[in-house]
Protein backbone atom coordinates (compact mmCIF):
# COMPACT_ATOMS: atom_id res chain seq x y z
CA UNK A 1 0.00 0.00 0.00
CA UNK A 2 1.27 3.47 -0.88
CA UNK A 3 1.54 5.78 2.11
CA UNK A 4 0.70 9.44 2.25
CA UNK A 5 2.29 10.81 5.44
CA UNK A 6 0.82 14.28 4.88
CA UNK A 7 -2.70 12.84 4.88
CA UNK A 8 -1.97 10.40 7.69
CA UNK A 9 -0.80 13.32 9.83
CA UNK A 10 -4.02 15.22 9.07
CA UNK A 11 -6.11 12.53 10.82
CA UNK A 12 -6.49 13.11 14.56
CA UNK A 13 -6.21 10.11 16.89
CA UNK A 14 -8.45 10.27 19.96
CA UNK A 15 -7.53 7.67 22.59
CA UNK A 16 -10.24 5.87 24.56
CA UNK A 17 -13.16 7.00 22.35
CA UNK A 18 -15.93 5.90 22.27
CA UNK A 19 -14.69 3.54 25.00
CA UNK A 20 -11.48 2.71 26.81
CA UNK A 21 -8.88 0.97 24.65
CA UNK A 22 -10.16 2.32 21.31
CA UNK A 23 -7.93 4.62 19.27
CA UNK A 24 -10.55 6.59 17.30
CA UNK A 25 -9.38 7.93 13.92
CA UNK A 26 -11.09 11.30 13.56
CA UNK A 27 -11.26 12.43 9.92
CA UNK A 28 -12.78 15.84 10.74
CA UNK A 29 -9.28 17.28 11.04
CA UNK A 30 -8.47 16.10 7.51
CA UNK A 31 -11.81 17.42 6.20
CA UNK A 32 -11.29 20.91 7.65
CA UNK A 33 -7.83 21.15 6.05
CA UNK A 34 -8.64 22.29 2.51
CA UNK A 35 -5.44 21.09 0.84
CA UNK A 36 -5.55 17.71 2.65
CA UNK A 37 -9.23 17.20 1.82
CA UNK A 38 -8.63 18.04 -1.85
CA UNK A 39 -5.57 15.79 -2.00
CA UNK A 40 -7.53 12.85 -0.57
CA UNK A 41 -10.28 13.33 -3.16
CA UNK A 42 -7.67 13.80 -5.92
CA UNK A 43 -5.96 10.52 -5.01
CA UNK A 44 -9.21 8.60 -4.86
CA UNK A 45 -10.35 10.07 -8.17
CA UNK A 46 -7.01 9.13 -9.72
CA UNK A 47 -7.45 5.53 -8.52
CA UNK A 48 -10.88 5.19 -10.19
CA UNK A 49 -10.47 7.43 -13.24
CA UNK A 50 -11.03 5.30 -16.31
CA UNK A 51 -12.93 2.58 -14.42
CA UNK A 52 -16.45 2.10 -15.75
CA UNK A 53 -18.65 3.29 -12.86
CA UNK A 54 -22.31 4.34 -12.96
CA UNK A 55 -22.77 5.31 -9.30
CA UNK A 56 -20.90 5.69 -6.03
CA UNK A 57 -22.68 4.29 -2.97
CA UNK A 58 -21.70 5.94 0.32
CA UNK A 59 -22.51 4.73 3.82
CA UNK A 60 -23.96 7.02 6.49
CA UNK A 61 -22.65 9.35 7.54
CA UNK A 62 -18.97 10.02 6.95
CA UNK A 63 -19.05 7.92 3.79
CA UNK A 64 -21.31 10.60 2.30
CA UNK A 65 -18.58 13.24 2.42
CA UNK A 66 -15.79 11.69 0.37
CA UNK A 67 -18.19 9.41 -1.51
CA UNK A 68 -20.21 12.40 -2.70
CA UNK A 69 -17.08 14.33 -3.65
CA UNK A 70 -15.73 11.30 -5.50
CA UNK A 71 -19.01 10.80 -7.39
CA UNK A 72 -18.96 14.45 -8.43
CA UNK A 73 -15.37 14.21 -9.65
CA UNK A 74 -16.15 11.00 -11.59
CA UNK A 75 -19.32 12.62 -12.98
CA UNK A 76 -21.54 9.77 -11.78
CA UNK A 77 -24.53 9.53 -9.46
CA UNK A 78 -24.36 9.16 -5.70
CA UNK A 79 -26.54 6.81 -3.64
CA UNK A 80 -26.74 7.07 0.17
CA UNK A 81 -27.02 3.98 2.37
CA UNK A 82 -28.80 5.12 5.53
CA UNK A 83 -29.75 3.98 8.99
CA UNK A 84 -33.35 2.72 9.31
CA UNK A 85 -36.19 5.19 8.94
CA UNK A 86 -34.17 7.97 7.27
CA UNK A 87 -35.20 7.38 3.64
CA UNK A 88 -38.53 8.86 2.46
CA UNK A 89 -39.40 6.42 -0.36
CA UNK A 90 -39.72 2.61 -0.35
CA UNK A 91 -36.43 1.05 0.78
CA UNK A 92 -34.87 -2.36 1.24
CA UNK A 93 -32.93 -3.20 4.37
CA UNK A 94 -30.15 -5.48 5.48
CA UNK A 95 -29.50 -6.44 9.10
CA UNK A 96 -26.04 -7.55 10.15
CA UNK A 97 -24.31 -8.76 13.29
CA UNK A 98 -22.23 -6.62 15.59
CA UNK A 99 -20.03 -7.84 18.41
CA UNK A 100 -22.96 -7.37 20.83
CA UNK A 101 -26.20 -7.22 18.85
CA UNK A 102 -27.27 -6.23 15.36
CA UNK A 103 -27.58 -3.14 13.19
CA UNK A 104 -29.45 -2.35 9.98
CA UNK A 105 -28.84 -0.28 6.85
CA UNK A 106 -31.26 0.71 4.10
CA UNK A 107 -31.21 1.98 0.52
CA UNK A 108 -34.04 3.22 -1.70
CA UNK A 109 -35.50 0.31 -3.66
CA UNK A 110 -35.14 2.29 -6.91
CA UNK A 111 -31.62 3.63 -6.27
CA UNK A 112 -29.76 1.17 -8.47
CA UNK A 113 -30.80 -0.42 -11.75
CA UNK A 114 -29.89 -4.00 -12.63
CA UNK A 115 -26.45 -4.13 -14.23
CA UNK A 116 -25.24 -0.72 -13.04
CA UNK A 117 -21.57 -0.65 -12.06
CA UNK A 118 -21.16 0.48 -8.47
CA UNK A 119 -18.21 1.81 -6.48
CA UNK A 120 -18.85 1.40 -2.75
CA UNK A 121 -17.32 3.94 -0.33
CA UNK A 122 -17.02 4.53 3.39
CA UNK A 123 -14.60 6.48 5.55
CA UNK A 124 -13.13 3.58 7.53
CA UNK A 125 -12.68 -0.18 7.19
CA UNK A 126 -12.58 -1.90 10.57
CA UNK A 127 -14.32 -5.30 10.74
CA UNK A 128 -16.16 -4.79 7.43
CA UNK A 129 -19.65 -5.70 8.68
CA UNK A 130 -21.37 -2.46 7.67
CA UNK A 131 -19.80 -2.46 4.20
CA UNK A 132 -20.67 -6.13 3.69
CA UNK A 133 -24.32 -5.35 4.50
CA UNK A 134 -24.29 -2.39 2.10
CA UNK A 135 -22.82 -4.61 -0.63
CA UNK A 136 -25.62 -7.11 -0.09
CA UNK A 137 -28.17 -4.34 -0.61
CA UNK A 138 -26.55 -3.29 -3.88
CA UNK A 139 -26.34 -6.88 -5.10
CA UNK A 140 -30.00 -7.53 -4.20
CA UNK A 141 -30.91 -4.62 -6.47
CA UNK A 142 -28.82 -6.11 -9.29
CA UNK A 143 -25.87 -3.73 -9.06
CA UNK A 144 -22.40 -4.95 -10.01
CA UNK A 145 -19.77 -3.91 -7.47
CA UNK A 146 -16.61 -2.85 -9.31
CA UNK A 147 -14.69 -1.81 -6.21
CA UNK A 148 -14.85 -0.85 -2.55
CA UNK A 149 -12.95 2.20 -1.33
CA UNK A 150 -12.10 3.59 2.08
CA UNK A 151 -10.19 6.61 3.28
CA UNK A 152 -8.76 4.60 6.22
CA UNK A 153 -8.19 0.92 6.90
CA UNK A 154 -7.39 -0.71 10.24
CA UNK A 155 -5.69 -3.91 8.97
CA UNK A 156 -5.42 -5.51 12.41
CA UNK A 157 -9.21 -5.95 12.41
CA UNK A 158 -9.15 -8.01 9.17
CA UNK A 159 -12.17 -6.32 7.58
CA UNK A 160 -10.81 -6.79 4.08
CA UNK A 161 -11.27 -10.58 4.38
CA UNK A 162 -15.04 -10.37 4.83
CA UNK A 163 -15.39 -8.23 1.67
CA UNK A 164 -13.93 -10.87 -0.68
CA UNK A 165 -14.14 -11.37 -3.59
CA UNK A 166 -14.45 -7.60 -4.13
CA UNK A 167 -11.40 -5.44 -4.77
CA UNK A 168 -10.73 -3.21 -1.76
CA UNK A 169 -8.74 0.04 -1.87
CA UNK A 170 -7.85 2.16 1.13
CA UNK A 171 -5.91 5.39 0.95
CA UNK A 172 -4.52 5.30 4.50
CA UNK A 173 -3.68 2.53 6.94
CA UNK A 174 -3.32 2.71 10.70
CA UNK A 175 -1.56 -0.34 12.15
CA UNK A 176 -2.10 -1.71 15.62
CA UNK A 177 -5.77 -0.80 15.90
Amino acid sequence: MTTFPDLQAAVRTVPDFPKKGIMFRDITTLLKDGPAFCRAVDLMEERYRGVSIDKVVGIESRGFILGGALASRLKVGFVPVRKPGKLPAPAIRETYDLEYGTDTVEVHADAIARGEKILMHDDLLATGGTMRAACRLVERLGGLIVGISFLIELPALHGRACLAPHEVFSLLSFEGD
